[in-house]
């Protein structure tokens, strides 16, 4: 009878980088052969997958080494795992992918698609649960169920366990004041899919965004600042469809390359709307403690500013 190989689990004593841990407690392992591990997804800390060298480890944190090979990698130029354990998923996306079919039977590629893909096989049994959604064109950070009944206590709690929801947009002409709150009551016209916007409570949905503009662009000759760009801030305190593209039309400010509620790419020096979804923080609804992702802005935005 062959026994199964046992996983290695190690408790920590005392604060160090994942890679120094590793290194000194794996008997004289090589730094590649760690780095391998790693890249095979072989090394948890807690219950949650940790592919980052340099992760911060502490006192009484356990980690566990894998004996097999780890779960099956996700390689798609549109999607990264960016988080991962028994319970969610969190993903940072690109431009141009959907998070769910917006019709039942689609064969078009998702986010959704291609995460039920990577559970199943793991694990043929395995399903995945959508959380909250971002547009097609905004990319950025999105965070997934591994069970339905998860699924629904994140929605019906979404707003008691997210702390920090941060986007960045780039956007043409530059928001006055530099820094406010936009707060505007939002109705949605589910026949043309488009989102109408009131400055006063016409029994839409209030909607409400925290902005600060980061850099603008060099200023322009002659008066005002006509053809110029803004790379925003903006913290949600609610969720609504299309909100932050909605409040920046209405600020006279579109986002760079929005074809529903801007000037769209013909005056868009990038092909793309320019809206990412940059830090999610959030209560771990199971282990109860706070996880925080964050995403570097698009390299193109910075690009437009210089």
């Amino acid at each position: 009878m062959i026994k199964r190989k046992q996983d290695t689990v190690l408790k920590v004593a005392e604060p160090a980088q994942l890679m120094d841990f590793l290194m000194a407690k794996m008997g004289g392992m090589a730094k590649s052969s760690v780095k391998q591990l790693l890249g095979q997804r072989r090394v948890k800390v807690g219950n949650a997958v940790q592919t980052r060298h340099d992760f911060s480890l502490h006192v009484g944190d356990v980690v566990t080494i894998s004996s097999g090979r780890g779960n099956s990698q996700l390689t798609h130029p549109k999607l990264k795992i960016v988080y991962e354990d028994d319970d969610l998923i969190v993903v940072n996306k690109q431009p141009g992918l959907l998070t769910v079919a917006t019709t039942s039977g689609s064969k078009e590629t998702t986010v959704m698609s291609i995460l039920r893909a990577y559970v199943k096989k793991q694990n043929a049994r395995a399903n995945i649960y959508v959380v909250h959604r971002l547009d097609r064109e905004t990319s950025g950070l999105l965070v997934f169920a591994r069970s339905e009944e998860l699924q629904h206590y994140m929605r019906e709690y979404w707003r008691d366990l997210v702390t920090e929801r941060t986007y960045i947009a780039l956007t043409e002409g530059v928001l006055e004041p530099r820094e406010g709150k936009i707060t505007t009551w939002l109705t949605e016209d589910k026949r043309n899919a488009v989102v109408y916007s009131s400055p006063v409570d016409d029994g839409g949905d209030i909607a409400i965004t925290n902005y600060k503009v980061l850099r603008t662009t060099p200023p322009l000759s002659g008066e005002g600042r006509e053809g110029a760009y803004s790379l925003v801030e903006l913290h949600l305190e609610t969720g609504r469809t299309n909100q932050i593209r909605v409040h920046l039309a209405s600020k006279g400010c579109p986002v760079v390359g929005d074809r529903k509620y801007g000037h769209g790419n013909e005056s868009s020096p990038i092909d793309r709307l320019c809206l990412h979804a940059k830090v999610l923080a959030f209560i771990h609804p199971v282990t109860e403690k706070t996880v925080r992702f964050e995403s570097p802005v698009p390299k193109e935005f910075n690009r437009v500013l210089q």
